[in-house]
């Protein structure tokens, strides 16, 4: 069937559907019709096929209507397929529930064993920190690929990409405990998170809309995971306490055996869930953004005001200059995260001028910080340390401004909100780019110390 043919048989499939239940009138119908084509349309020109953007735009236009809601509940399997990126094909049913589980409890245990392995293996423990996502992550790519079914060129692809972090990581003489190599275990992270995010879209990295997919399937794998690690922190606890109360010491094989199975194992089934339960989650993430982000406004506020009150720039700890950092990646996120779940057909409202005194803050402790860094720098030199933060922070500084300008034109209904989330999404390769640098050059310009 032609794709305009599909796509009209789908709008007058949704339109009887709607006029059938009799919750709203013909004349209103005719309103959501014209959204639902406006959206299709938006969603056809980032490059996705007819049946693509009309499920997506089901899903957003299920916001605005009890009725919609429904219909998109009702579509769920098949809609989540689509966003996944799982081909609908007639001869490839999906996997039953008990074979996909037991692919991830596979997963999860070859994780383990990977980790375990590598551990006795690995008696340096700077190279097993180097290691840990190597030996871990491939699993993810495994679940998604399994699932998303990609192609060999994609897998290809990301065996080479994971091979190479490999050899770089390992063949490189960094010298124990010191900078550059503490500045690689970090960085490398981001990359192979960046490459399970190919795997999840299956390769289609270039889709906006993809992108913003697995932006918020890490946030949603972030909650999941803290719940997880959390409810098993309490049941490891628990055993340990009543063992610990008939003589029984489980420290060591909880930190020997446990361990090394839980953490790893966790993250697969984590991931997992979030693919199963998504219209769970999606529930909570609104309410979560609203939650955190005038508490985290309230504490760039008092940074800031603790920074300016505190004289010289040059004298700011070290510490605390790092400690800052990690405060506005994870304000990075929680925009991201925050967007990733906003419905975008929703007029501008108070929470979007919320966002933007979030970004503004934000702005301004980053100022800060780099203030202090270039101090320091002009002050006590430079080192693999001050390089890589005063990198990242212009990253940082950069999408902020980005952020900021975008969030103006949509309050001011200048711009629509796709061209915020196309912000946000089309700057994540940077990250990459830059954590790229660290791990591949930072090692040889400064000796590897």
């Amino acid at each position: 069937m032609p794709q305009d043919v599909e796509l009209e048989t789908n709008i007058d499939r949704w339109r009887g559907y709607v006029l059938r239940r009799q919750a709203i009138a013909p004349a209103d119908v005719d309103e959501l019709e014209d959204h639902l084509r406006g959206q299709v349309a938006d969603l056809r020109a980032t490059g996705l096929d007819d049946n693509e953007a009309f499920l997506i735009a089901i899903t957003r236009l299920g916001n605005l209507d009890a009725v919609s809601r429904e219909f998109a509940r009702e579509h769920s399997e098949r809609l989540w397929k689509q966003l996944s990126l799982v081909p609908e094909d007639p001869e490839h049913d999906s996997a039953p529930a008990w074979q996909e589980l037991a692919v991830v409890l596979g997963l999860g245990v070859g994780a383990g064993i990977a980790f375990k392995v590598g551990g006795i293996l690995i008696h340096d423990s700077g190279a097993l920190v180097r290691n840990a996502g190597l030996l871990v992550l491939p699993f993810v790519v495994g679940y998604f690929g399994w699932r998303r079914r990609i192609s060999i060129p994609v897998a290809a692809v990301l065996l080479v990409a994971f091979a190479a972090l490999a050899v770089v990581l390992n063949a490189y003489p960094y010298a124990a405990n010191g900078s550059t190599e503490t500045l690689a275990a970090l960085h490398v992270l981001v990359i192979e998170w960046l490459l399970v995010g190919v795997a999840y879209v299956a390769g289609r990295w270039r889709s906006d809309a993809r992108r913003m997919d697995f932006a918020r399937f890490t946030g949603e794998l972030v909650i999941y995971f803290v719940l997880l690690a959390l409810g098993g922190g309490v049941l490891l606890g628990l055993t340990a306490a009543v063992l610990g109360l008939i003589g029984i010491d489980v420290a060591t094989v909880m930190g020997d055996w446990v361990m090394p199975f839980a953490v790893p194992g966790a993250l697969i089934v984590a991931a997992w869930l979030v693919e199963a339960k998504k219209n769970v989650v999606e529930n909570i993430a609104p309410v979560l953004t609203k939650i955190f982000t005038p508490l985290t406004i309230v504490m760039l506020l008092t940074v800031l005001t603790a920074l300016v009150a505190s004289g010289s720039l040059g004298s700011v700890n070290r510490d605390l200059l790092i400690a800052m950092d990690a405060v506005l990646i994870l304000v990075e996120c929680l925009l991201l995260y925050a967007i990733s779940a906003r419905d975008p057909m929703t007029r501008a409202g108070l929470f979007d001028a919320v966002q933007l005194v979030l970004v503004v803050a934000a702005l301004a402790v980053d100022a800060v910080m780099l203030a202090a860094m270039v101090t320091r720098i002009a002050e006590f030199g430079t080192s693999p340390n001050k390089l890589a933060a005063l990198g990242l922070n212009l990253l940082l500084l950069v999408q902020l401004l980005g952020t900021a300008w975008f969030t103006v034109g949509f309050l001011r209904g200048a711009r629509p909100f796709a061209s915020l989330e196309r912000w946000q999404t089309r700057y994540l390769p940077v990250y990459g780019a830059w954590a790229t640098v660290v791990v591949v050059a930072f090692g040889p310009i400064f000796g590897f110390a």
